[in-house]
């Protein structure tokens, strides 16, 4: 048993009997008012005297049961002090510390016992009250034991039923003694009544750690499952991570394809209350920086392509808004506090085909922006832009986007490692902003520079080809034998050209495919002209692939589809990113396979997208997880899917829900040598009106497994519409005369066949459901769902 706290100062008295006079101030509070008398002060047996007087005189105090002490009653000359003390039990915070409160009251009085705590983020919290009247024993030392409950959270230790037990800084238990009639009420606030108090005192008791603390017997039985899972993190002490102002938006790089995706992030508030006041301190004189790195392969084809923009609650793009111009300028744009935007450009382009770092930051109404080249970081260009309108800031109210969106298309090249200071202006120099995958960023860099190489060597060489095969065709005469060997012959080769030797051996597959390839019939335009030269080398190996031994000749097979990957054909991307994830017969290599995977994500390859966004939802192959970067891939394929079903070029199949275990429609599932196919085919030649729809939906939109073939579906539609007459096959084929798609547009016979199949009782021909029907959404197929193209409505608008 402990005494605790020394009071105010106040002087302690003698329990047992009267303390004697002149002993010091521990007994001045026990002489009576009137003093010594005069004259008796100075004398020692005038003191003795008055001693032994005192001691003879009767005490008129009583005992009682409810004290622990008396002190006899003294006359009513006499003044006593009010004083109260501790003495606690325990030292330590328990469920139930006993604590004994010794006190005296002059007058009829009210006694307080408080207790209360302080945590990390609250103090002086109360949690235990108790107060009673003293109205009798009056000038009498009493003692009254208090058993003071703490609640369990503070006492014991997390289990299944505390689940979050707070740690405590300080626990104060607190006393005070107030007379009653001295003008305050019973029910007054304690916090009043404190302020009012007569004698008063506190002491402090000992806090346990959450981890020390015991475990409650609640006299309750989990059951076996509960209890394990709650044992497998019963041990496990929560770390809160330090929170600072540094968001890293992306960390891996994102391979954007120039369309309408992109990533979306969005900023919470800060969980510190300092950081959060600081940033709504801030909403109107901005404080932060951007800095990320960037590839670029072309500038915008557009007026903006996005980089980094904020996009606010009412759907405007708000503070920061990065683009990127078609002359290669950065458009920046920022919204004003009293309701307008407004923008500006640099005077400087960025760089293409290389690495860069781009730092923004924002000081109030000062911009700094600043691009450092290559992995040194060195210096590019650098400009400060100086306004004096209030900007209005807030990266709460809203969420930012890094790349595409519906509102504007992204840049065409890739993102690196892209870091936001949310509420500090940094100097370049002060930025740690590492370009972390550096040797993935390095094989990107060469990729494209031997790509450019290559497209050169493809571009000269196709458009020399073809300038030679049309005055050597104007030379020729012209009969049937030189038209059939034009056509049934080996294509003529060019030999000619003064390639340099160090060129040849650099490209020995490349040469050797464009030699075999007949590039007469290539198109004029440079770029398509590459990506269809792309496309043959790419069948030439695909054909080598399928033959026997064509997993043997993989590692022969690689440099011709990496020579189409570099002509633009990013089928050929995906087939190199799976031969070097996989180790197909060739020599494993992940830094090859992310190589690929990115290249074809950029050229929007459906497949490389596909495998990017998986990589990235799973954090698998080296791939982080980041779920917002998955979905940026897997929203760009949806986004283009319903769209391939009304695009004629290309090989993109129709998309079909297909259940495995639906044996019916894996029935029939087929190809072009397929049971299915062949049979539709034999019906069709037959005249089955029936045979010929189907089969020409089937090739139409490349469905049930058969590749698409446009220019064989319109001939089976022409030859249902002319020869059996068949209302449906009419309307069909006379829907893609009206629409062009893989024939010549023809609306004069289109509007003719639509008349044929309404006389012949066809709903649909109607003229008022053919005027609907026949708008450019429509499909031919009539089992086809039509798909609406996606409108965006409340755009915002770059101003400025």
């Amino acid at each position: 048993m402990q005494r605790r706290g020394a009071g105010l100062g106040w002087p302690r008295q003698q329990q047992q009997q009267p303390p004697p006079l002149a002993v010091g101030p521990r007994a001045a509070a026990m002489v009576p008012s009137g003093g010594v008398p005069q004259g008796l002060g100075g004398r020692s047996a005038c003191a003795l005297l008055l001693l032994c007087y005192l001691n003879v005189v009767p005490s008129l105090g009583r005992q009682t049961s409810l004290t622990t002490s008396v002190i006899p009653k003294a006359e009513q000359s006499v003044a006593y002090k009010d004083f109260i003390y501790f003495t606690v039990f325990e030292g330590n915070v328990r469920n139930v510390s006993e604590v004994s409160v010794e006190y005296l009251c002059s007058q009829p009085c009210v006694v307080n016992l408080e207790a209360v705590v302080s945590s990390e983020f609250r103090s002086s919290i109360p949690v235990y009250k108790k107060r009673w009247k003293n109205e009798k024993h009056l000038h009498t030392s009493r003692t009254q034991i208090v058993h003071v409950k703490f609640p369990s959270i503070m006492v014991y230790r997390d289990d299944y039923f505390i689940r979050h037990s707070i740690s405590v800084s300080a626990v104060i238990v607190r006393a005070w003694i107030t007379h009653k009639y001295s003008g305050r009420d019973w029910n007054v606030k304690w916090e009043e009544n404190l302020l009012h108090a007569v004698a008063k005192n506190y002491t402090l008791l000992q806090t346990i750690p959450p981890f020390e603390r015991p475990f409650k017997d609640h006299q309750v039985c989990l059951e076996w499952n509960m209890g394990y899972i709650w044992n497998l993190r019963a041990n496990r002490i929560p770390q809160c991570p330090l929170e600072n102002d540094v968001v890293a938006l992306l960390g891996f790089p994102y391979a954007s394809s120039g369309e309408n995706t992109g990533i979306v992030k969005k900023f919470p508030r800060f969980r510190n209350r300092e950081l959060e006041a600081t940033r709504r301190q801030r909403m109107d004189y901005p404080v932060f920086t951007v800095s990320l790195w960037l590839y670029l392969l072309h500038y915008c084809k557009a007026n903006l392509c996005g980089i980094l923009y904020f996009v606010d609650s009412n759907e405007m793009y708000g503070t920061p808004s990065v683009f990127l111009t078609e002359e290669g300028y950065l458009h920046i744009q920022m919204h004003l506090v009293k309701g307008e935007d407004l923008a500006v450009k640099t005077k400087f382009i960025i760089p293409l085909k290389e690495w860069f770092r781009l730092d923004i930051s924002f000081n109030g109404g000062q911009i700094v922006v600043t691009t450092s080249i290559g992995q040194d970081l060195k210096s590019y260009h650098n400009q400060t832009i100086s306004f004096r309108e209030d900007f209005h800031y807030n990266d709460t109210a809203g969420y930012f986007i890094i790349g595409g969106s519906r509102y504007v298309a992204g840049i065409e090249g890739f993102f690196g490692p892209l870091k936001y200071y949310r509420l500090r202006s940094l100097h370049p120099a002060q930025i740690f902003n590492p370009l972390l995958e550096k040797q993935l960023a390095e094989q990107i860099k060469l990729y494209y520079e031997r790509c450019a190489e290559v497209q050169e060597i493809v571009s000269v060489y196709a458009s020399a080809a073809k300038h030679g095969g049309e005055r050597q065709e104007a030379c020729h005469l012209h009969n049937s034998y030189l038209d059939l060997q034009r056509r049934y012959g080996r294509p003529s080769m060019c030999r000619a050209f003064p390639w340099e030797k160090e060129l040849k051996d650099k490209h020995p597959s490349l040469f050797q495919a464009l030699l075999e390839m007949d590039l007469l019939t290539v198109p004029r335009n440079q770029n398509e002209s590459v990506s269809e030269i792309g496309g043959k080398i790419f069948e030439k190996a695909v054909k080598r692939l399928s033959s026997i031994d064509g997993l043997h000749q993989i590692s022969s097979i690689v440099p011709f589809l990496t020579d189409s990957s570099c002509c633009g054909y990013h089928k050929a991307s995906y087939y190199l990113a799976v031969f070097y994830e996989t180790g197909l017969n060739v020599p494993r290599d992940q830094l090859q396979g992310m190589l690929y995977s990115l290249v074809g994500g950029q050229g929007s390859e459906r497949l490389s997208s596909m495998n990017l966004g998986y990589k990235h939802y799973q954090g698998i192959d080296n791939y982080p997880l980041d779920w917002e970067l998955s979905y940026a891939y897997y929203s760009n394929i949806a986004t283009k899917t319903p769209l391939d079903q009304h695009t004629l070029q290309g090989d993109q199949a129709y998309v079909e829900t297909i259940r495995l275990k639906d044996d019916e429609i894996l029935k029939v599932q087929t190809k072009e040598d397929g049971d299915v196919f062949m049979w539709l085919k034999h019906e069709a030649t037959r005249g089955n009106a029936a045979a010929q729809q189907r089969l020409a939906q089937m090739l139409f939109w490349g469905q049930q497994g058969v590749a698409k073939n446009p220019e064989a579906a319109i001939e089976w539609y022409a030859k249902g519409a002319l020869e059996t007459e068949d209302p449906a096959l009419i309307y069909d084929y006379a829907i893609v005369l009206f629409k062009g798609q893989g024939v010549k547009k023809n609306r004069r016979l289109a509007l003719e066949l639509m008349k044929k199949a309404a006389s012949k009782g066809l709903h649909q021909a109607s003229p008022d459901t053919a005027t609907s029907t026949a708008s450019p959404a429509v499909t031919p197929a009539a089992d086809a769902s039509d798909q609406d193209q996606p409108t965006v409505t409340n755009n915002p608008e770059p101003r400025g």
